[in-house]
């Protein structure tokens, strides 16, 4: 009974571990930054359109809770803008 109830507790932990560090930065923040660094640049209209395509993506992956997923399609956005 003991071992099943430590085993339980190890597996239990583990996997809040896991989840609550699932994405290194949350998406807001990241979302703050992409638009900071995209007022600064201000890219010519068609790579602002490529941007805002991933930006969108980006917003709705976060509203679903999925940082990480989120976290991508901003770092995607920055990389067009050269950051």
């Amino acid at each position: 009974m003991n071992k099943f109830l430590i085993i339980s507790a190890v597996v239990i932990t583990s996997f809040a571990d896991s989840n609550a560090f699932a994405a290194n930065v949350p998406c807001e923040d990241t979302l703050k930054t992409l638009r900071d660094t995209e007022a600064l640049v201000k890219p010519n209209t068609a790579l602002a359109a490529q941007i805002k395509v991933l930006e969108d993506k980006g917003v709705e992956r976060c509203n679903a809770d999925d940082d990480k997923r989120a976290d991508g399609f901003f770092a995607d956005a920055m990389k067009l803008m050269g950051k």
